[in-house]
């Protein structure tokens, strides 16, 4: 899955879950950046990225997203893993 089409779709995870488009998703957008984007909002938008493409998170993953952008990557790297290792490893 390309970059680009990940960031649209994870824009409108954020959206629905944040329930606010009064921003721009950039690859150095924080939760700072955005109203609402709390501690709970967070993990939901954690949940709802990883059904959405169908990914699982390790913590280790998660504790190294500072922005957007790292986010986008992962999943990339997830989708992409999941395609050469049926079962995600």
């Amino acid at each position: 899955m390309e970059r680009n089409e990940i960031k649209k779709e994870v824009k409108i995870i954020f959206v629905s879950v944040l329930k606010n488009n009064n921003f721009e998703i950039s690859d150095e957008l924080t939760a700072n950046d955005v109203d609402g984007w709390d501690s709970l909002s967070h993990m939901v938008i954690v949940t709802e990225v990883e059904k959405h493409f169908d990914i699982k998170f390790k913590l280790k993953d998660l504790n190294k997203l500072n922005n957007i952008g790292n986010l986008i990557d992962l999943v990339a790297l997830k989708t992409e893993q999941k395609l050469i290792l049926p079962d995600g490893l």
